[in-house]
């Protein structure tokens, strides 16, 4: 009988999918969630698919631990909790082509792939819909790159060392990003409560009552403020770039 899971490294909890199935059997479960445990401890923080083959008759069981899905390798490689709910709109992270190769290359043996370009491209295709970025750009246009043969070389030499200083350039990038999504949010936050400020305000004013609208207008400026800082701090950086 085989049981497929998928667990946290190291981390396995009693669960009753787990107990109504090996509990008939008379096999203990508090042995089995300790080997699963032990068997998965170089992923923690990581989901891992497992499957038990148990054998009914003896109560012997054999475990084996499967790579991870790729979404959780990136995840774990920017050392992020969980990916973008927003994706497309909210980025989370900004991974190097160099560690989506060495992502793929550990794939390989578990991929519909013909190769490692192809390898790449689904790993790219995890960072779309985990609102991750590719070398400091939507993951969309990196896939457009890979397709283009920007990065043939690395990908031909199976390139996955990451040097520190692209690291940091990549870790400024999206530190620029990131403000200006935090900025956007502050400013879509202050706008709907601005909004809504004035919504209670109109309803209890008489009609064409005009301070409910300047008290909108009040609120939602140092909202646009914020926004335009963020907005030319990306443009320097930017210009520094071209310099």
């Amino acid at each position: 009988m085989k049981i497929k899971l998928l667990v946290e490294g190291g981390n396995m909890k009693p669960g009753p999918a787990v107990a109504q199935q090996l509990g008939p059997m008379g096999i203990n479960l508090g042995k089995v969630i300790s080997d699963v445990n032990s068997a998965t401890e170089g992923f923690k923080g990581v989901t891992v698919p497992v499957e038990l083959d148990v054998d009914s008759k003896t109560k012997k069981y054999v475990i084996e631990v499967f790579s991870p899905p790729m979404s959780e390798l990136i995840k774990k490689e920017l050392k992020l909790e969980k990916a973008s709910g927003e994706s497309g709109k909210t980025y989370v992270g900004n991974i190097a082509i160099e560690q989506l190769i060495g992502i793929a290359k550990t794939k390989m043996p578990n991929l519909l792939a013909n190769d490692l370009k192809a390898a790449v491209k689904l790993a790219v295709g995890s960072c779309v819909s985990g609102g991750i970025m590719v070398e400091s750009k939507p993951a969309k246009e990196s896939m457009r790159d890979i397709e283009n043969g920007v990065y043939d070389n690395e990908i031909t030499g199976e390139i996955s060392e990451l040097d520190v200083e692209k690291r940091k350039r990549l870790d400024e990038d999206f530190a620029v990003v990131s403000a200006t999504q935090a900025a956007k949010k502050k400013a879509a936050e202050e706008a709907a409560a601005a909004a809504e400020a004035a919504k209670l305000a109109a309803a209890s004013a008489a009609p064409g009552a005009p301070g409910a609208a300047a008290a909108a207008e009040g609120t939602a400026a140092p909202a646009a403020a914020a926004v335009g800082k963020a907005e030319e701090k990306k443009e320097e950086k930017v210009e520094k770039k071209k310099k």
